[in-house]
């Protein structure tokens, strides 16, 4: 059975809970390869909303194991407490599996990520203040602590003092803060270590037992392309790599173990944070604001607005590309009802004329690009109780049939609505 890639096309938020919730059903394992509880994917199940951080979407499913891979970045306070949360909703956490050489996100890293956004001042990144960024950072420079280490409490304490002399150093001389305490830190962690050790295990050789066993594993990735450390909109990125590729060194995986990518977007495009948006509709535009309000476009974690835009094909293209997606699945479509006409972004033109159709490499072009717009009929009707392709309004289905020519693959999926059954999906898919 073949491995299958959940990714993100644009800069998150496209709703890819949903999808990785649908095509669990047929899977044995469901992967969670990178990021932190910086991005959270929301799943509506017969009413009741499900908020996930850290815990693969798939815990709801009897039948799937839920593994938290080694790319992930863990802050176990927040683990435990979903967990908890899911075990009070009735859902059985019993099979969730933690790589024991996932990394942890300590005070300090959440420490400095606080002071260094109000440092940069205008020039902020726009980071969630979670200390993501920082723990991935300690990951390369080899200094990090990771979750095997809270089942031994003393190299937890010798690798935490060793880390303690510098980070303190840099709170207190650099940002005149106060140094955070061994011992406090200790006492919290390794206090939550019973509680995680029942989930810690070696992730990797439990995904190569069940690919060798014939089993479909579903690999899901946080935030989307165009936060890729190296392919995003650098510096306005996260700090590790949600493209397709990153599920082989998040998970453990070869390339040759993934045969299918879903690719994901959203039927309009938002970011969060700081950064280039060619198609951002302007501050209090009128259709800017409806596509907020209508999508309920607001961070399942941080609650932030997002910003809205019309849907750019130059970056769906390429994330097209840079992902191997074999298909696509459309969210939110029926946020777009209403509207008498769509826009969608074919190409970039610079003030000099020149014309792009990929996204060029350099950021000072980027920052500047126009977008170039094809205009499509919208639809008056609301959608969010279709069931099959035939049943959307012609517009609507035309605005798939262009998505499709645009990105150059089959659309297989589109949602209708944020319940799980509002879930139109093509035979294609099957």
């Amino acid at each position: 059975m073949p491995g299958t890639v959940i990714v993100g096309t644009q800069w998150g938020d496209e709703g890819k809970g949903r999808f990785t919730d649908y095509l669990a059903k047929e899977s044995s394992l469901v992967v969670r390869y990178q990021g932190g509880h910086n991005a959270g994917h929301t799943l509506v199940v017969d009413g009741e909303v499900f908020a996930l951080q850290l815990v693969p979407s798939g815990v709801l499913y009897d039948h799937v194991t839920p593994v938290i891979g080694n790319g992930v970045v863990i802050e176990p306070g927040v683990l435990v407490e979903e967990l908890d949360m899911l075990e009070r909703k009735g859902v059985d956490t019993s099979r969730v599996r933690l790589s024991g050489n996932a990394h942890l996100i300590m005070p300090y890293h959440q420490e400095l990520d606080r002071v260094t956004e109000r440092f940069l001042g205008k020039n902020r990144l726009g980071t969630t203040k979670r200390g993501i960024g920082p723990a991935y950072a300690d990951k390369a420079l080899r200094v990090g602590l990771r979750v095997q280490d809270l089942l031994d409490p003393k190299i937890f304490r010798e690798k935490l003092d060793l880390a303690l002399r510098e980070k303190n150093g840099v709170l207190t001389k650099v940002y005149n803060r106060l140094p955070l305490d061994a011992d406090e830190i200790c006492r919290t962690y390794l206090g939550l270590a019973p509680r995680l050790e029942p989930h810690i295990a070696d992730t990797v050789h439990l995904l190569h037992e069940a690919l060798e066993a014939g089993q479909h594993v579903l690999f899901e990735g946080a935030q989307a392309t165009y936060l890729d450390l190296d392919h995003g909109t650098y510096p306005f990125v996260t700090s590790s790599n949600p493209i397709a590729g990153g599920a082989c060194t998040g998970a453990g995986v070869g390339p040759r173990d993934i045969t299918r990518v879903v690719g994901v977007a959203k039927a309009y495009v938002t970011r969060v944070g700081s950064g280039p948006f060619p198609t951002e509709l302007p501050d209090g535009d009128r259709v800017g604001n409806e596509l907020v309000e209508r999508g309920a476009e607001f961070g399942t974690n941080t609650g932030r607005r997002r910003r809205p835009g019309w849907l750019d094909a130059v970056m769906l293209r390429h994330a097209v590309a840079l992902n191997s997606c074999t298909e696509l699945a459309v969210t939110k479509l029926d946020v777009l009802s209403g509207f008498d006409e769509l826009k969608v972004c074919v190409a970039y033109e610079t003030e000099d004329g020149s014309r792009y159709e990929h996204v060029p490499y350099h950021q000072s072009v980027l920052h500047k690009v126009r977008p170039i717009y094809e205009t499509l009929p919208g639809w008056r009707v609301e959608i969010d109780g279709v069931q099959r392709m035939g049943d959307l309004p012609a517009e609507a289905r035309q605005y798939l049939q262009f998505v499709e020519h645009t990105a150059g693959l089959p659309v297989t999926f589109v949602s209708v609505g944020p319940s799980r059954d509002q879930t139109v999906v093509l035979p294609r898919a099957a």
